[in-house]
């Protein structure tokens, strides 16, 4: 997905409020939307270096939007309103296997007391996929983590999609980490201990769960490759590092991540 707008640098200050944040702009000290209300405590640090969006349009307090945080060399999109165009646009390519088949793919999809991200039509068996996303921006180790602050919606979301699968539907979740140096996936126990509880159950019933890691530069953010999903067998993360090897769910404090995997395929 292209960043359409121009970037302009600024170094991060402080976050005044859950979706405002005070950034210097060429020495200037200005105000910039927030598109996520995660704590993003690891990226949100003064004096680190972001990259803003002019966005000016009647009524706005902001001037600018926040997309990317240089994290050490890293780029981070912290933009929670982008993984379902990710997912969207990745599978109206065709380029997900896990979801190859269908021939129609609907956006923002009511379903019980919710809207669900997707919804895709005309497949297998004449099953409809329901779809949900969620934006993942913190990593400890190379492992991805969601959420990273307890998340009422996200639950909700995952109960929903318990529901489309026990009313014969495909349901899935789908965990877009919108930065490249994840090597798996886990819940954040830590966290949200029951989101991650209501994850497991969610698997457990038959919910997909996939997660997939981004190429991210000043010019476009992309979806990129699977990440193997760790930490839905009982096993929580707590620190440690849950590493698959051979292909099966292992807990291994200290091992390397996933050196020793062949995954195949899974994206085109």
């Amino acid at each position: 997905m292209k960043i359409a707008a121009r970037l302009v640098p600024a170094t991060f200050v402080k976050r005044d409020n859950r979706f405002r944040v005070t950034v210097q702009v060429e020495g200037h000290l200005v105000w910039a939307h927030l598109p996520n209300s995660g704590r993003l405590g690891e990226l949100l640090v003064p004096g680190r270096r972001v990259l803003l969006a002019i966005a000016q349009a009647p009524g706005r307090q902001t001037s600018y939007d926040l997309l990317l945080v240089d994290l050490e060399g890293t780029l981070v999109s912290v933009d929670a309103r982008k993984p379902d165009s990710l997912l969207y646009e990745a599978l109206q390519a065709g380029r997900l296997m896990e979801f190859a088949g269908y021939a129609k793919v609907q956006r923002e999809v009511p379903y019980g007391q919710s809207r669900l991200d997707l919804v895709m039509e005309g497949g297998p068996a004449s099953q409809r996929c329901f779809i949900e996303t969620k934006s993942v921006t913190l990593v400890e180790k190379g492992v991805a983590l969601f959420p990273d602050a307890p998340t009422q919606r996200g639950r909700r979301h995952l109960g929903e999609l318990v529901r489309a699968r026990a009313e014969g539907h495909r349901a899935a979740v789908v965990f877009v980490v919108q930065r490249d140096d994840a090597r798996c996936f886990s819940p954040h126990d830590v966290a949200d201990p029951t989101f991650g509880q209501k994850l497991r159950e969610a698997a457990q019933a038959g919910v997909e769960v996939y997660a997939y890691k981004c190429r991210v530069n000043e010019g476009e953010v992309t979806l990129d490759a699977p990440l193997p999903v760790t930490g839905l067998a009982g096993n929580t993360y707590k620190g440690d590092i849950l590493c698959p090897e051979n292909g099966l769910l292992t807990v291994g404090k200290w091992k390397p991540f996933c050196k020793k995997l062949k995954w195949g395929a899974w994206l085109r």
